[in-house]
């Protein structure tokens, strides 16, 4: 008796870099991925030593090695999607600037990991230049921060600091298809999203600002959008679905350490248990009313 195959699921690989504390990283890239029903691949850039609190050290891989990992891959398994996160060397980011130009009809989603949660620095100017120059004329969909898309972007004209509308414009002059910039780190009430394509803004969504700094929320945002374009949806619905599924992972967040919370990427998977905790809690406190 032959035992029926399975569909094979969405295969995603991943460029990002180790974070053994798996809030960022390609592990947060992991996790996020499996939740969204995808199979991720992974070719690692980077080890990192760090913690939720914050980075100590970055160990980037070599670009022989790198260059091997996804190319053996990508000999063997079909890729629906391509996820790039932090590159933390020139030499990395010419190597999967040269991978992903193999493939031109995979999308590419490309988070720029410029710096940490907590601000440390992981990208100098000349990795940024490279992405300029090599990465974002490859990208389908970009997703920096503002600090990050105000790095990618700025000129040695600007007399004062670029708007978050003229960053975008000058990385999708740059290359890039789509630019998701994030307002998580802008002083407004809410946080606001906006996606912008060649003809300007599409769509701008405000979330609730949540108490608390999360360790990953870039990472889960970029990750959940290559998941759901892997499944099949078009870059606006996957920049729609992509932000409701993180802002609920940061909702659910944990604090796993002493440092920054976790974007909880399994919380569906919780639900039950949640509910029956809340409802424990209520019992024990109406009998201590009693």
């Amino acid at each position: 008796m032959t035992h029926p195959v399975a569909p094979t699921p969405p295969q995603v690989l991943v460029f990002a870099a180790s974070d053994p504390s798996s809030g960022a990283g390609i592990q947060a890239d992991l996790l996020t991925l499996a939740s969204l029903g995808c199979h991720p691949l992974t070719a690692v850039t980077a080890l990192t030593v760090q913690d939720t609190v914050g980075v100590q050290s970055v160990h980037p891989t070599s670009a022989e090695i790198l260059e091997q990992q996804a190319r053996t891959i990508l000999e063997d398994m079909p890729v629906v999607a391509f996820k790039i996160g932090l590159l933390a060397s020139v030499e990395n980011v010419l190597a999967v600037a040269e991978i992903v130009g193999d493939y031109p009809e995979i999308p590419l989603i490309f988070d720029p990991v410029l710096a940490s949660g907590r601000g440390d620095d992981l990208s100098g100017e000349e990795i940024i230049s490279a992405m300029r120059e090599m990465l974002l004329p490859q990208t389908t969909i970009i997703t920096p921060n503002a600090p990050e898309a105000r790095r990618l972007a700025e000129s040695d004209e600007d007399e004062s600091e670029p708007s978050i509308d003229t960053c975008a414009e000058r990385l999708i002059e740059m290359g890039a298809q789509y630019v998701l910039i994030t307002g998580t780190h802008e002083n407004t009430p809410e946080v606001i999203n906006t996606l912008y394509g060649p003809e300007g803004v599409i769509r701008r969504d405000r979330w609730e600002r949540l108490p608390g700094s999360y360790h990953g929320s870039g990472c889960t945002l970029a990750s959940a959008i290559a998941g759901c374009i892997a499944g099949g949806a078009n870059v606006e619905d996957a920049v729609r679905d992509a932000q409701d599924y993180t802002w609920q992972t940061l909702k659910n967040g944990f604090r796993g350490g002493m440092g920054q919370f976790i974007p909880d990427r399994l919380f569906w998977a919780r639900g039950d248990e949640k509910d029956e905790a809340a409802a424990s809690e209520e019992k024990d406190v109406a009998a201590d009313e009693k």
